[in-house]
């Protein structure tokens, strides 16, 4: 009976329900206020606004309110992108240019990182040592020759891997002789032989990659122990996965720049140790941990970048970090010829992480990330760093950011796990959608170059390492720029679905028109021949990789945008994983001999045309304000991609105009004060 008298004198009246309270940082779905200031600027291409919604309770006026404020902080900490990051100066503060340049600086270190497989387990020529100069050769195991001689099939393929023969300066064998007497490359022996030629206890090889020794050639991974090769490939792969997902759970419930901190410090331990190795198994091991450790840095920098800008730089400045990254992947063979040992190299890539240990006390936690968590005190503490720093005045905050801010600090942090995600209704579908696109673009890019540097293709530019690495590289350059112009004039999901149009296309293309022509190609009269297929063959995938590495670079980025703060790291960790398990399926199928391939081929081909429809149902995120909790990430809506004419009814309603149904049960008891003829909802009946 107390109970009711209080809610009565709140002026709910004893049916009324109170106002359910926050959780875990989010708003309650019925408080309005804490998505109404997040709308942001609409995009362009009619893109979706963090609608209000209305109160849940039908009659509550002014007295619903007044139990939201009590359960909510303020509405203006709340809006950080229209309240905070203007009273900071936005992106024009000398001291946020700085910390975005501290985070364009590791990307090249990444970069260097990321490619470094390509250089450390290329697979080089061999063949038995002491044999004479005109001795046969026991095995070439890249991209574009004859088969592994363990078994007589064709060899394990990676996109960078060629059999052409490097400068006589790369050629080295596994005790440093010289390779001024390496034999000619001779004709492809049959299989019988290539068992037989197995038969030999030490080899020489010839590494294309400007090494003198990998480790391949230190430990002899050939014929038999070939398939080591590939188990180190999957190590990095593999420790990359787990990284992003665990690290990015971390990163939302003690903060960005504790995972940041912590992976930089464990980066340089595991990674200056792989050098040491003393056997491959060592090598993989501490080849994974280093993968882990490099998920967490590359994770935190790409979210600690999206949540220092404002709405219309985020992408400009993430793919200007994108470019810094592609500037280490063209400069690594020039590094790996400077440094001619693999050990070496290991440690001049690892050793600049050390640089980054300055960051404990130049880099401040994210703010936005203490505003979305309700860690208020820390998050003044902050501001007035960042005024200091940019040499601001205290009347500059128009708005009265402060003191709100005073009157919130004895509030509980209000933290959140990724798994909250799946209680939602929208947003675990959008971050699902995105994470299918990741697995899709890093999945089926592998298809695309696989088809342009395979052995059916019979180019003499392709047969050359630098020029397999730097078409790959520039593919990929080339993508990043046309993402730019692409996403400026479609926005986020606009791009998403014509990149992704452009993979399907390329696919399907690939696997139905060639096999088409290569049918008549075997009529003489028909005029068409083997190198015409093989022509088609790579101009589509040179489309293909070049739209997919787009899917899957602007699905990563899509997720941080949609992604709420409180989970922002969880979410990406989601799609970044996704991503690696696509990339992980090049190491696969060559550790099966392209056994599978065709169905790899066309399995993904399948997924793209899935994704199309999927990429209907994202909402656009284009100068955006970013969602700060669940409840706001749940209010974006999806419009459609084409503005509606003038007086044309849209098929689907927005949040502003949907009606309130959640007192219709209150109605239909008091259904005796209804007019005749009349509705709960007010319409007429017929």
């Amino acid at each position: 009976m107390a109970i009711d008298r209080r809610r009565e004198a709140a002026g709910g009246g004893p049916g009324r329900q109170p106002a359910p309270a926050e959780e875990n940082g989010s708003l309650p779905p019925g408080d309005a206020a804490a998505s109404a200031p997040l709308g942001g600027r609409a995009g362009s291409g009619g893109g979706a606004e963090i609608q209000p919604l209305p109160p849940l309770h039908p009659g509550g006026g002014p007295h619903s309110s007044c139990c939201s404020v009590a359960a909510a902080p303020s509405l203006l900490l709340l809006d950080y992108d229209g309240s905070v990051l203007p009273f900071l100066g936005g992106l024009g503060g000398g001291y946020q240019k700085t910390l975005v340049l501290l985070t364009w600086i590791p990307a090249l270190f990444i970069g260097f990182s990321q490619f470094s497989d390509s250089f450390l387990l290329d697979q080089p020529n061999f063949w038995c040592r002491g044999a004479g100069k005109g001795a046969e050769l026991a095995g070439v195991t890249a991209t574009g020759r004859w088969g592994d001689v363990g078994n007589g099939t064709s060899p394990p393929t990676t996109p960078f891997s060629t059999a052409a023969w490097g400068a006589p300066g790369n050629r080295s064998n596994s005790s440093g002789a010289d390779g001024g007497d390496t034999p000619p490359l001779p004709s492809p022996p049959d299989k019988g032989d290539n068992a037989s030629n197995c038969d030999c206890h030490a080899w020489d090889y010839g590494i294309r990659t400007g090494l003198v020794q990998n480790v391949v050639s230190k430990w002899d991974l050939v014929c038999d122990n070939a398939w080591k090769v590939h188990i180190a490939k999957f190590s990095l792969l593999v420790g990359l996965i787990f990284g992003y997902l665990i690290t990015g759970c971390i990163a939302d419930w003690v903060g960005r720049r504790p995972v940041l901190l912590c992976s930089i410090i464990f980066i340089l331990i595991f990674g200056l140790t792989v050098a040491l190795s003393v056997n491959v198994t060592m090598f993989s091991t501490l080849r994974f941990f280093e993968g882990f450790c490099l998920a967490g840095i590359i994770l935190t920098l790409y979210a600690l970048r999206i949540e220092l800008c404002p709405p219309g730089k985020r992408f400009m400045i993430t793919m200007v970090a994108s470019f810094v990254a592609m500037a280490g992947q063209f400069l690594m063979p020039g590094l790996a010829a400077l440094c001619r040992d693999w050990q070496v190299l290991q440690a001049l890539i690892i050793c600049p992480f050390l640089l980054m240990l300055l960051y404990w006390s130049i880099f401040p936690e994210s703010l936005r990330w203490l505003m979305a968590t309700q860690q208020f005190e820390s998050a003044k503490r902050l501001i007035l760093h960042f005024t200091q720093k940019n040499c601001m005045s205290p009347e500059s905050d128009i708005k009265g950011v402060m003191p709100e801010l005073e009157k919130e600090l004895s509030r509980r942090p209000k933290k959140v796990c990724i798994v909250k995600v799946v209680g939602t209704r929208n947003l675990w579908k959008n971050i699902v959608v995105l994470c299918v696109n990741s697995l899709t673009g890093f999945g089926i890019h592998h298809c695309f170059a696989r088809s342009m540097m395979g052995h059916e293709v019979k180019v003499p530019l392709l047969e050359n390492f630098y020029a397999d690495y730097y078409t790959m590289a520039s593919i990929a350059l080339a993508s990043c720029l046309a993402m730019c112009v692409v996403v400026r004039f479609l926005g986020r999901r606009g791009g998403l679905l014509l990149f992704m149009i452009l993979t399907a296309l390329a696919s399907l293309l690939q696997l139905g028109l060639l096999n088409l022509i290569g049918k008549y190609s075997q009529h003489p009269d028909s005029g068409m021949s083997d190198s015409i297929k093989d022509k088609f063959s790579i101009a589509f995938s040179i489309v293909g990789m070049f739209a997919s590495h787009a899917v899957g670079s602007l699905s990563v980025f899509f997720c941080a945008e949609i992604t709420p703060t409180v989970i922002r790291c969880g979410g990406l960790g989601l799609v970044l994983a996704s991503a690696g398990f696509g990339m992980l399926t090049a190491p696969i199928i060559d550790l099966h001999n392209q056994k599978g391939y065709f169905l790899h081929h066309i399995i993904f081909a399948c997924c793209t045309l899935i994704c199309i429809i999927c990429i209907l149902l994202l909402p656009e995120s284009r100068d955006q304000n970013l969602p700060e909790n669940i409840s706001n990430g749940e209010h974006y809506t999806r419009q459609p991609l084409l503005p509606h004419k003038k007086g044309e009814q849209p098929l689907l309603l927005t949040n502003a105009e949907l009606k309130d149904y959640s007192g219709l049960h209150d109605a239909a008891a008091a259904g005796d004060g209804l007019p005749e003829g009349a509705t709960a909802n007010g319409m007429k009946a017929m």
